[in-house]
């Protein structure tokens, strides 16, 4: 079932190419699968890009800049993610510099959390839909 809307797949793919550094050096931990666990990277979910998901257990990773701290980013970063959590994913969010300091430790902290977290039921689980919402 297809979970996104096609702008977003358009934007995604896009934004794989100009992932910031942090990005980069969390994906390269991440894509080794210490948890045992697929992550995606630029990963389209309705009409947004989230920086990593995993799909299995609804688990979404946001890397923030000083950007995200400036304007009305703050308050569209919380409806994302409350509309994020409205469909089952846990948000989890990580500031750049914190990555750039220890990239294994936020890798470490992931993988702990993939493995404390049991997958969601599929009957509890909603679907995600193009036509579902996003801001």
């Amino acid at each position: 079932m297809e979970n996104h809307t096609p702008e977003a797949l358009h934007n995604a793919k896009r934004l794989r190419s100009e992932m910031s550094l942090p990005e980069v050096l969390l994906w390269r931990q991440l894509r080794q699968r210490q948890s045992g666990m697929k992550f995606r990277r630029q990963h389209p979910i309705g009409n947004f890009i989230v920086d990593f998901c995993c799909i299995e257990r609804k688990l979404v990773v946001e890397i923030d800049g000083k950007a995200h701290d400036m304007g009305d980013r703050p308050d569209r970063d919380a409806k994302r993610d409350e509309w994020l959590r409205s469909r089952g994913f846990t948000v989890v969010r990580f500031p750049a510099e914190g990555v750039l300091r220890d990239v294994a430790a936020v890798a470490e902290s992931l993988a702990a959390l993939c493995i404390e977290a049991p997958p969601p039921s599929a009957a509890g689980a909603t679907a995600t839909s193009p036509k579902g919402g996003g801001f």
